[in-house]
């Protein structure tokens, strides 16, 4: 089989990946994140049939690409689609705690979800493909034999502070929900309503404050890759 894989030259370079916001419908997979890639890779123009990338991946020098080059190569304005959805080699359960922020493909404990980009008319897309299926397109790099097992490479800690963001769901609940309920039952209800029914006043406030993950939640802190230490930094 010809292989007709336009390769493209990427030089090293930085690029964030992830989502700060965490909301239902506006949100992404988070945290945001600095990677940092310091060599210098190629990768296919195009995305590349199934069929004809089982032979290129037969090189030892060829790979599925990360989504940390593919994100590099799309920033640089140098690989390009048409009406396809294309499978990176990240495989994602619902967050990137724990990734190495080099430029391998992170590949999550139990993942459920790989990676991928959807084309419509030459524009990308954040995508995923559930365990199980499959994708008719790769995105195909070359790369140079990396130590991809270097534990010292900038990492994302474990997960996030729980306990400020438990902190920041109660406070969201307490202004947005349960003060408003109150006032409402202050100036609205039947007198004694407030005594005899507040149990019921608190928890409608909790739901409404929780419900309104489904539109906005604060922004969550992005990470850098410090410029000495080498260790990932709150921004």
């Amino acid at each position: 089989m010809r292989l007709e894989i336009q390769w493209i030259t990427v030089e090293p370079g930085k690029v964030f990946i992830g989502s700060d916001n965490r909301s239902v419908l506006f949100g992404g997979i988070g945290p945001r994140h600095e990677v940092k890639i310091d060599y210098n890779f190629e990768i296919s123009f195009l995305p590349v049939n199934h069929e004809i990338a089982e032979v290129a991946l037969q090189d030892e020098d060829c790979y599925v690409a990360s989504e940390s080059e593919w994100t590099l190569a799309m920033e640089k304005k140098l690989i390009s689609g048409e009406n396809q959805v294309e499978e990176l080699s990240d495989r994602i359960r619902g967050s990137y705690w724990l990734k190495y922020c080099d430029g391998r493909p992170f590949i999550e404990d139990n993942w459920l979800m790989k990676v991928s980009r959807t084309w419509r008319s030459g524009n990308p897309s954040i995508s995923s493909i559930r365990k199980g299926e499959k994708c008719e397109y790769l995105r195909l790099v070359k790369r140079p034999k990396i130590n991809h097992n270097d534990s010292s490479s900038p990492k994302l800690p474990a997960s996030s502070d729980k306990s400020k963001l438990l902190f920041e769901e109660l406070l969201i609940s307490l202004i947005i929900g349960i003060i408003p309920s109150f006032i409402w039952a202050y100036f609205n209800a039947s007198s004694g309503y407030i005594s005899d029914g507040w149990l019921n006043l608190v928890f409608g406030g909790l739901f409404i404050g929780v419900f309104t993950v489904v539109f906005w939640r604060p922004r969550t802190n992005s990470w850098r890759v410090g410029n000495n230490c080498g260790k990932m930094k709150i921004i």
